[in-house]
């Protein structure tokens, strides 16, 4: 099973990027999935996260309004668009997925690294001022 994000680089702040994650070894489209971030010499944060129907969508507080986590299932794949980009948000971006499927979890559930059992190797994303 891997993660493979892409679509990460280096934009001027008010910038806008799009992250892809795509899932290859196993299906995702029934299993929720997540973005996660980590600044340098930080802990890794939750960013979004989506459920496993789409249904449902989760931000920090920190992203809110400007990122939008969205799933083709089809693809296998999970999308990260990030508009009006600041350089607090310089990291590298990671997506997870959960490997159960169908769960009916909501809310604080999708924010902990621990619901998430497969992992990308990262795509850095650079915000300069």
């Amino acid at each position: 099973v891997q993660l493979q994000a892409s679509g990460g680089g280096l934009v001027q702040a008010g910038a806008s990027l799009r992250l892809s994650c795509a899932a290859s070894g196993r299906t995702f489209s029934n299993s929720a999935m997540g973005w996660f971030r980590q600044a340098p010499g930080k802990e890794r944060e939750f960013v979004a996260a989506i459920s496993w129907s789409g249904g449902l969508t989760y931000y920090s507080d920190s992203v809110k309004g400007r990122f939008t986590i969205s799933r083709d299932k089809a693809k296998n794949t999970v999308y990260l668009q990030m508009n009006s980009l600041k350089p607090e948000d310089t990291a590298v971006y990671y997506c997870a997925a959960d490997s159960r499927r169908k769960t009916t979890y909501v809310g604080s559930y999708y924010y902990t690294r621990n619901m998430y059992h497969y992992w990308g190797q990262g795509t850095l994303v650079t915000v300069s001022s």
